[in-house]
């Protein structure tokens, strides 16, 4: 097996408090990589065929030695983006990420100014990510953007938009926000699965005002799943003419996740203890790709692959194809891969049939890096009355104020 992508989180360190962090960063794992090891897990990388790696946190700038890893994964001849913050970017900073190799940064943007600095936890976080780009720019490195949808940041999604536009972004990525770290002990600000009814013809919209701007659109692995905009909304990944639709999780498939500590998972989003395959101190890569304790997905694409499905995943007519969509959004959720509660396809049928379902926390999350809490589903009329992913009604239904808001 070889995996193409590989995104590494090089600390935990990070100089943000965000609301909706799975990973908990803020201080440095204990046992974090010694350089001399981070470098030869860039030569294994290598080795086994990784073309490209995206570095991350925590804050990927906050470890010392950053650029010499940036340096040498270029040097091994394979691609090197940064995913971040933004929060004290320099344009010295900026010059040095250029020299060492550094081809694009993807930079955080979770909604206005307000917003933004809240869900980020620290005041001036939307002016400082601002800042960041234009510096990376005009140390003429490839700026795009990437933003978490929840109940707060969905209304402002248009302004969002027309401000990293005007910020010179090539490209926006979007995910859905889900229970895992800091953001399972905020369950007021997850959409509940009715809202993405709403939610994806507002991205239909945006997707076409993209690709109308020149602007890449790029929806992640827990956005989707066969309703009307699904090829619209994947248009930005099809490949030789063909549309793109979901075909299931690539995890240990095409990608891998590193953790600081050198666990490899099969995608950096998955809690740690259930998907870990092995530890780079204690096995090589390959050996780790090799025995196929990444591969989560066997099968794929028959329907040994679905067999994982339970609830109204493995009812669907997608089941075989889709094999319950993002591995890390359902477990998080219920604990369990193979029952994906955001799917638009599975709105859709529910609406149709006259109910909706309504997430429900009945267990909190432990309080470590990638933990999660549970959820059940609660099955109710259509009728039944909701705030709607307005920021005013979230905002309301906190039982603290946000600090930043007074």
């Amino acid at each position: 097996m070889a995996s193409t992508y590989a995104v590494w989180e090089l600390t935990l360190a990070c100089n943000l408090g965000c609301v909706h962090c799975g990973s908990r960063a803020g201080e440095a794992r204990a046992d974090e990589l010694t350089t001399a090891e981070a470098l030869d897990l860039v030569r294994q990388m290598a080795e086994v065929g990784v073309a490209e790696v995206t570095l991350i946190g925590g804050e990927a700038f906050l470890r010392a030695d950053w650029l010499e890893i940036v340096a040498a994964i270029r040097a091994a001849g394979m691609g090197c983006s940064v995913t971040t913050g933004g929060y004290g970017i320099s344009a010295t900073t900026a010059r040095k990420m250029r020299k060492a190799g550094v081809q694009q940064v993807s930079v955080s943007i979770d909604g206005l100014p307000a917003t933004h600095d809240w869900l980020r936890g620290k005041q001036g976080s939307w002016r400082e990510a601002m800042q960041a780009m234009q510096r990376l720019q005009e140390a003429r490195i490839a700026v795009t953007c990437n933003t978490q949808i929840n109940r707060l940041s969905a209304p402002e999604l248009v302004m969002i938009y027309e401000d990293i536009l005007r910020a010179g972004a090539r490209a926006w990525q979007m995910a859905l926000t889900v229970p895992m770290g800091r953001a399972a002990e905020q369950p007021e600000i997850l959409l509940q699965p009715a809202e993405l009814l709403e939610l994806y013809p507002l991205l239909a919209e945006l997707a076409e005002r993209a690709d109308a701007d020149g602007m890449l659109f790029m929806p992640g692995n827990n956005i989707g799943y066969y309703g009307p905009y699904e090829r619209l909304l994947r248009r930005a990944q099809s490949v030789d003419g063909a549309e793109a639709i979901w075909d299931g999780c690539q995890a240990g498939i095409s990608s891998i996740g590193i953790e600081a500590d050198g666990a490899i998972k099969g995608c950096p989003s998955l809690p740690t203890a259930p998907y870990v395959g092995g530890n780079i101190r204690t096995h090589t890569l390959r050996e780790i790709l090799e025995t196929r304790a990444l591969n989560i997905n066997a099968g794929m694409g028959t329907a040994q692959g679905a067999a994982h499905l339970w609830g109204f995943c493995a009812t669907c007519e997608y089941a075989e194809l889709c094999r319950g969509g993002c591995t890390w959004t359902a477990h998080v959720f219920f604990g369990q891969a193979g029952n994906n509660p955001y799917c638009h396809h599975r709105a859709l049928v529910q609406e149709r049939n006259g109910v909706r379902e309504r997430l429900v926390q009945v267990m909190t999350a432990q309080g470590t890096p990638f933990d999660h809490g549970r959820f059940e589903i609660v099955l109710e009329s259509a009728e039944a009355s909701t705030a709607g992913f307005t920021r005013d009604a979230v905002l309301r239904s906190r039982p603290v104020e946000f600090s930043i808001l007074r």
